[in-house]
């Protein structure tokens, strides 16, 4: 090491690598000393000066020579001529103090600042900043990191010198607060050693150099600085002398902050030295704590000492004279003996807070004579600590204690906690030897019972208690709480849990998910009455040893029963019940719903179900899909508009006639598959004034006469398969009027006839959407003129071109509203004929998929824009007149020649995607000349298109 705190030159590039890296080490390490014993005058050699990099911002100082490396004149002639833009107060603390950025730090240069510069620097407040990355002429960049933070300034003396030490990791950074002095006397020095000589930087100013004045009063200063952390106090003592002043100031270096970072005994001892009065010391993690708290007890005064934390550090012994302790944090310190961690505790008569988790060696002894010496403490953790069992421990003034993982505390020891009455907190978990747990605690307020595997009965009564936390602990069957401000309860899948006590009267949310052992009689404990009168919601899915549940709460509004698969009556009287989930409840038998909030119900598939009653106001939706034993069901809702009652195939005319009379506003009525409904039924439809949709899909209707004459709004019937239907059964419709709003009419897979389909067709010009899928009477559909005389429409409608016709138009012009015809599905039919005269004007989408005996398709739709023909493998001729038809299907249509297909799209001046996948008669060869026919084609698929 060089004498005087001189640091030694580098090797050259002549030496060779190892001499290079052993240079830098010995330097690094006469670096340290030298920060570490806060010499003055110290310097680092000069170096070169780097090539100048992008520049961020700069801001500059008065006074400064045009040629100085660090004037605005050569940062400028630096730059190529590029003109530095001044920045304002806000800016510029911002860049000192935001820390360093991708790629480099901010430096703020001192260098070449002269003695009147410094001295008139109180009134100035000017400064310059370099860019990001930039280095000082005289010193290299400043990435020391105080306290373990990255990146950061180290405030040091007058001359301010920079040093680089980013290459360290971040635990291993040396501390750099020694380096502030104590009075900030000194001028500030060159390169050599030697003062700044005024005269030198005495010329005048530079048009460029105009100042940034930032006239802070040091009580401002004060103020600004107390919203700094330490490691942006480092940062902005290095940019003026006031700054420096300020930032180094005892009321901002109460608390120092070690935590996982490596320091020197002498930067330590320099620290304790400038810094006696410091309130909290932080030595969590740092290696030589022992050494530390040595010298900290010798320096600091430890009677001002308030918080002391050595967590993680691997002292074997310790020894406080610190009666102002308040704080002692000993977690991990695995080390320290019973009778260390006793002296320690005992000599802080004010300690409130205690640490010693982990600490395997601490025993009851020791909490006792804690507990005798610090009758104010009020904050304890020991956690892991096999040896105490906290009985006859009294620790009266207690707030917050744990004693996780703690194999001695046992049932006896709940004496003990309970001694301390002003108890908020308590933890519990992983106390393998707890069984039970009885609590009258006033002020307690939290508790966790975690993966307890004997414990079995909890009894907790406090008024305070807002969150209980039980979880793992499989031989609990007895719970009893008594609270006036617990809002939330869970307590999922303590399969041995059976009884239940709770006296919370603002208890809100329950969850009781997989608790199979519940009996019925938890429902006492919801309802009125069961101290429980704020609940809102109730979870009790897959409680599978439930089997009567009966509910009678104003409160309740939200209940789950998922999964409750042995419950086979329910009876719910809850006038605010908004939601219920009854899926999986797959043996409930009876129902009853009355009364109830709810606005809907979805029942799911309840095989067994054979009597409900609901009675609720504010119903609309009512889903009975699957009761398929349903015979006996009252249901009032006055306000029900849709009744889905799917298979429900045992549901009897006196219920429907029921349903309708209490039920006036159904507008959506689902009858599919209800087998039992008959004639009587049907006629008390009458009573639905705004019935719109009927759905008598799958029954064994012969007769619809009632539906006719009760109905007379529908709009939409649905027959699907009902096939002891006869042609006559629709005479109504298409002779005598009837159903004048009916719009949709489905017919699927019926036994209608040739006749009766021609006839709907041609008189019900009001129908939309019809639907003839796997009608096998249905041979052909040919549309003459002899039905269009009542039609204004002139016979070629058409237009030439394919632009768009105008709906209005043509609702104006024709009286026939068919848009919608699908006959998938329909084995015998064999041709279809539409020609323009037909007068389909609104017709646009054809489905004849899967007819397989279909041998001829002539069409003249002139708003027709989707057709599908696939799989109507006997398709011959093919004719379209179609200029809006868009999407053409033809798979597998295994018939159809080539000229066939280009004569059918020769008309079709829209077409957009043709289809002919598995169509062994097109070539692939000829789709160019598909495309040449028609030009508009965007798409082709085949599968002889790779």
């Amino acid at each position: 090491m060089a004498d005087g705190g001189r640091m030694k030159g580098v090797q050259g590039a002549g030496g060779g690598a190892g001499d290079e890296e052993e240079g830098n080490e010995e330097a690094r390490q006469e670096l340290e000393l030298a920060l570490s014993l806060g010499r003055r005058g110290w310097h680092l050699p000069p170096r070169q000066e780097p090539a100048p990099r992008s520049l961020n911002w700069t801001a500059v100082l008065p006074e400064w020579n045009p040629d100085a490396a660090g004037s605005s004149q050569g940062a400028e002639r630096a730059l190529g001529g590029q003109s530095i833009s001044s920045l304002g107060f806000r800016d510029m603390l911002g860049g000192i103090l935001d820390g360093p950025h991708a790629g480099g730090s901010v430096e703020v240069g001192w260098d070449n600042l002269d003695e009147e510069d410094e001295d008139r620097d109180l009134q100035n407040k000017r400064l310059r900043v370099r860019r990001f990355g930039e280095e000082s002429p005289l010193h290299s960049g400043a990435n020391a990191t105080p306290f373990g933070f990255e990146s950061s300034f180290l405030p040091i003396s007058d001359e301010c010198v920079h040093l680089k030490l980013s290459r360290f990791p971040e635990h291993e950074l040396e501390f750099g607060l020694s380096l502030f002095p104590n009075d900030g006397s000194e001028s500030p020095r060159d390169a050599n050693n030697e003062q700044v000589d005024n005269a030198e930087n005495s010329g005048g100013r530079n048009s460029e150099d105009v100042g940034i004045r930032m006239d802070l009063s040091d009580d401002l200063l004060h103020l600004i600085f107390s919203f700094l952390g330490q490691k942006d106090l480092c940062r902005a003592g290095v940019t003026c002398k006031q700054w420096r002043s300020a930032s180094v100031h005892d009321d901002f270096w109460k608390c120092l902050k070690f935590e996982n970072t490596r320091i020197s005994l002498q930067n330590f001892v320099n620290i304790c030295r400038r810094y006696p009065s410091v309130t909290e010391l932080n030595l969590h993690g740092v290696i030589n704590a022992e050494t530390l708290v040595l010298e900290a007890i010798m320096f600091l005064r430890c009677s001002q000492l308030q918080i002391l934390s050595l967590r993680r550090t691997g002292m074997a012994h310790v020894s406080l004279n610190s009666p102002q302790l308040l704080e002692l944090d000993f977690q991990s310190c695995h080390k320290l003996s019973d009778n260390a961690i006793r002296q320690a505790a005992t000599a802080c008569p004010l300690l409130a807070k205690l640490d010693m988790s982990s600490c395997s060696c601490v025993t009851d002894e020791t909490l006792r004579d804690i507990a005798s010496s610090c009758p104010s403490l009020s904050v304890l953790d020991a956690s892991n600590c096999p040896n105490i069992s906290f009985e006859s421990v009294r620790l009266p003034m207690l707030i917050d204690l744990k004693l996780l993982s703690c194999e001695g505390i046992t049932s006896a020891s709940m004496a003990a906690i309970a001694y301390s009455r002003l108890l908020e907190a308590l933890q519990l978990d992983n106390c393998s030897l707890l069984t039970s747990v009885s609590l009258d605690l006033p002020h307690l307020k939290n508790i966790s019972l975690v993966h307890l595997r004997k414990f079995a009965d909890l009894n907790l009564r406090s008024p305070l208690l807002s969150y209980v936390k039980v979880s793992r602990c499989s031989a609990l069957h007895r719970v009893s709480i008594t609270s006036t401000t617990l809002q939330k309860l869970v307590l999922q899948k303590q399969e041995s849990l059976s009884s239940l006590s709770l006296q919370c009267h603002n208890l809100i949310d329950v969850d009781l998910s997989d608790c199979e052992s519940l009996t019925n009689a938890i429902c006492e404990v919801f309802s009125d009455g069961g101290g429980c009168p704020m609940l809102r919601s109730l979870i009790l899915d897959n409680c599978e040893s439930l089997s009567f549940v009966e509910l009678n709460s104003s409160s309740l509004a939200c209940l789950s029963l998922a999964g409750c698969r042995s419950m086979t009556f329910l009876r719910l009287s809850c006038p605010n019940l908004q939601h219920v989930n009854l899926d999986g409840c797959d043996h409930l038998q009876s129902a009853a719903f009355c009364s109830v909030g709810l606005e809907s119900l979805n029942l799911g598939i309840c095989p067994k179900l054979s009597v409900l009653r609901i009675e609720a106001p504010n119903m609309s939706i009512l889903e009975l899909k699957g009761c398929g034993v349903l015979s006996e069901a009252s249901i009032n809702c006055p306000r029900l508009t849709s009744l889905d009652a799917s298979f429900c195939s045992q549901l009897v005319d006196d219920s429907l006639t029921r349903m309708a009379e209490a039920c006036p506003l159904i507008e959506y009525l689902i009858l599919s598959s209800c087998l039992s409904i008959g004639i009587d039924g049907l006629s008390s439809l009458h009573c639905l004034h705004k019935l719109t949709l009927l759905d008598l899909s799958y029954t064994f209707l012969v007769n619809l006469k009632p539906v006719f004459n009760s109905c007379p709004q529908l709009k939409v019937l649905k027959l699907s398969a009902c096939k002891y239907l006869s042609d006559s059964s629709l005479d109504a419709l298409y002779r005598e009027g009837a159903l004048p709003l009916l719009v949709e009419l489905d017919l699927s897979y019926t036994s209608i006839g040739q006749n009766a389909i021609e006839d709907l067709l041609a008189c019900c010009t009001n129908l939309v959407n019809v639907n003839l899928n796997g009608c096998t009477n249905f041979q052909e559909l040919v549309c003459g003129s002899d039905d269009s005389s009542s039609v204004d429409m002139p016979v070629d409608f058409c237009p030439p071109s394919s632009s768009p016709i105008k709906s209005e138009e043509i609702s104006e012009r024709s009286g026939r509203l068919l848009e919608v015809l699908s006959c998938t599905g329909c084995p015998n039919i064999k041709k279809v004929v539409i020609p323009s005269i037909a007068n389909f004007l609104h017709l646009s989408k054809i489905n004849l998929n899967l007819s397989t005996n279909l041998k001829e398709v002539d069409l003249t739709c002139s708003n027709l824009f989707m057709l599908n023909l696939s799989n109507c493998s006997s398709l011959e001729v093919l004719k379209l007149d179609c200029p809006r038809l868009t999407n053409l299907q033809l798979l597998a249509c295994t018939m159809l020649q080539e000229e066939e297909l280009e004569s059918a799209i020769s008309l079709c001046r829209a077409l957009e995607i043709l289809n002919v996948h598995s169509c062994p008669k097109i070539n692939a060869l000829d789709f160019g000349r598909l495309r040449l026919i028609c030009p508009s084609l965007m798409r082709i698929q085949s599968s002889l298109i790779s």
